[in-house]
């Protein structure tokens, strides 16, 4: 017959026996603190809000100018006025195609980028450029303005002066060239 009480199995781990300082008391065990349910979840939350807002701080500060989006500019008009004369406004109103001076109906000089109608926005006749404004400057003549390849009656590309004769119903198509005057 097999005896199970403790110590007699030779398998058997002996029974736990705490540490006996030298002043014959057993020591104190380490204090333990009880776990609080949420207690990680909750302290990462803490971290997670407060460096929320230490980030919100610094990107309301700015970076010093660093972005690479421009900072807005704010006029401001001020109106004075004095004690005998009283403040006046006056108010211009210009046709945006023609400038103010210009001769009314199609122009005989224009910008070297856009499309223009020749008959409509722009006088039937030669027209020179000093050039391209940088680049190349691009100019062609079309039959319409659908923008196909099949449209184009003639075309450039050029770094000099240019001289281009259109006529009454034709596109005038122009890229990266300095203004063009009519010149016959």
């Amino acid at each position: 017959m097999t005896d199970h009480s403790p110590g007699t199995d030779a398998n058997a781990h002996p029974p736990y026996q705490p540490r006996i300082a030298q002043s014959g008391r057993p020591p104190a065990a380490p204090a333990v603190r009880p776990a609080r349910p949420g207690g990680r979840v909750l302290a990462h939350g803490v971290t997670a809000i407060v460096s929320l807002i230490i980030g919100v701080g610094i990107g309301a500060a700015g970076d010093g100018g660093t972005s690479a989006s421009p900072r807005p500019l704010v006029t401001v008009t001020e109106t004075t006025q004095t004690e005998s004369v009283p403040a006046t406004a006056e108010t211009i109103t210009t046709d945006p195609v023609a400038a103010p001076g210009a001769e009314s109906g199609p122009q005989t000089a224009f910008s070297g980028d856009g499309q223009y109608l020749v008959g409509e926005d722009i006088k039937p006749g030669t027209y020179k450029t000093g050039g391209a404004d940088g680049g190349n400057c691009y100019w062609a003549r079309l039959k319409d303005a659908s923008g196909e390849f099949d449209a184009i009656i003639a075309n450039n590309n050029t770094k000099g002066q240019s001289r281009v004769t259109v006529k009454k119903g034709e596109h005038f198509e122009t890229n990266g060239c300095q203004d063009w005057k009519r010149v016959g």
